[in-house]
């Protein structure tokens, strides 16, 4: 492939990554490099997150979701009871297996789902579902601190504790709850044929390494307690990466590098910005009283990870963070990166339709967060 060619996928494909690269190397030529500049690095957030997703990696890889969905569907015997299952799965796993695993699982899984159950089906339903399954995932993720890599990073930087991190966010998420289970149902209502009874053709049979899917849940429950405190996060980051190095190396192929020098990028480019008086003062004006609207506008354009990183260097109202970047992965298509998961994968296998999914995810998007911004006004938390 031709260098060029190449240049240009990779400037398409890791977008975020090259403007938070071309920040971090503008703020340094105002702000000279210095012993000051480790001091930026948030080495807890990415050791932690560089563990999770080691650990999510290597659960995929050896069939653990995939299990766990097919055995859900088999009681299944109604088309919303499929389509709640598929959704539900998203919404609830996106909690401890981050958004964007759980889209990379199940939004392919539920294109073999559809596949079994006919044309038909999936030529009405299916753009709909990967939709709903795409908010599901969004709004699942932000109960945990475990669920997205804002959430991880803000919960380090907040000192909150578990139970109140999950209590600031759980009204929301029991919304959410409510609102998919609605929704799922009616997206079915005037179906009343039965489903017949999930039958997985046999190349589609998931065979799980049972051994290793054991060893990587210890290895998560070691992560998890890095999380909340209870062990060094440098004890479980060597952990997790000897015993995977010396033992399983795929899964370290599949882990997300981009994200890590992303959050690196960023690192360096809040750092420098705290440090210019003029810039400082000027952001902290703007999102002083307007944290979570602030959190939620600027999410529509740079997507609630960088937003999240870069609104935190300039208020130490992180809770309001938290709400306004996890809100903030509603809206478009850009506002949360997982997003772009579902889309690559609807504009693979329904080429022809994906500008009718951008518009039903675009409407749908709006929707709920016209909803929730409604819920946190009612939460009166400010």
């Amino acid at each position: 492939m031709d260098l060029r060619v190449r240049i240009c996928k990779f400037l398409k494909k890791e977008v975020v990554l090259c403007v938070a690269f071309v920040l971090a190397v503008i703020s340094s030529f105002l702000i000279h490099p210095d012993k000051k500049y480790i001091q930026y690095i948030d080495f807890r957030t990415l050791a932690i997150l560089f563990s999770l997703m080691s650990v999510m990696a290597g659960l995929k890889l050896h069939g653990a979701f995939d299990f766990v969905g097919r055995k859900m569907l088999e009681k299944t015997k109604y088309l919303w009871q499929v389509i709640l299952t598929l959704v539900l799965l998203t919404f609830f796993g996106s909690m401890l297996i981050t958004n964007d695993v759980a889209l990379i699982t199940f939004v392919p899984f539920t294109f073999v789902v559809f596949n079994l159950l006919g044309e038909s089906y999936r030529k009405k339903q299916v753009l709909w579902v990967v939709c709903i399954q795409t908010i599901a995932a969004n709004l699942g993720s932000m109960l945990t601190p475990l669920g997205n890599p804002q959430n991880l990073y803000l919960y380090g930087k907040s000192g909150l504790s578990f139970g109140r991190f999950l209590l600031l966010m759980l009204p929301y998420t029991l919304t959410a709850l409510a609102l998919l289970c609605i929704w799922s149902f009616l997206l079915c209502v005037k179906e009343k044929k039965k489903v017949i009874q999930m039958e997985w053709k046999s190349e589609e049979q998931v065979f799980c390494n049972w051994k290793k899917i054991r060893v990587y849940l210890i290895l998560f429950g070691i992560c998890l307690l890095a999380v909340l405190h209870i062990i060094d996060y440098r004890i479980s980051f060597l952990i997790v990466l000897l015993l995977i190095f010396l033992w399983d190396r795929k899964s370290l192929k599949r882990v997300d590098y981009s994200l890590l020098l992303t959050f690196v990028a960023f690192f360096i480019f809040i750092g420098n910005a705290g440090r210019i008086s003029a810039f400082s003062l000027w952001l902290n004006q703007i999102i002083e009283g307007r944290e979570v609207i602030v959190a939620v506008l600027a999410s529509q354009i740079i997507s609630n990870v960088p937003t999240a990183l870069l609104l935190s260097g300039f208020t130490n109202k992180i809770s309001l963070l938290i709400i306004g970047t996890n809100l903030g992965g509603l809206g478009t298509l850009i506002a949360s990166m997982a997003s772009l998961i579902s889309y690559r994968q609807i504009a693979q296998e329904e080429t022809e339709r994906k500008g009718k999914y951008f518009l039903i995810f675009t409407i749908s998007n709006v929707i709920f967060l016209l909803i929730f911004l409604g819920v946190w006004k009612m939460t009166g938390v400010q």
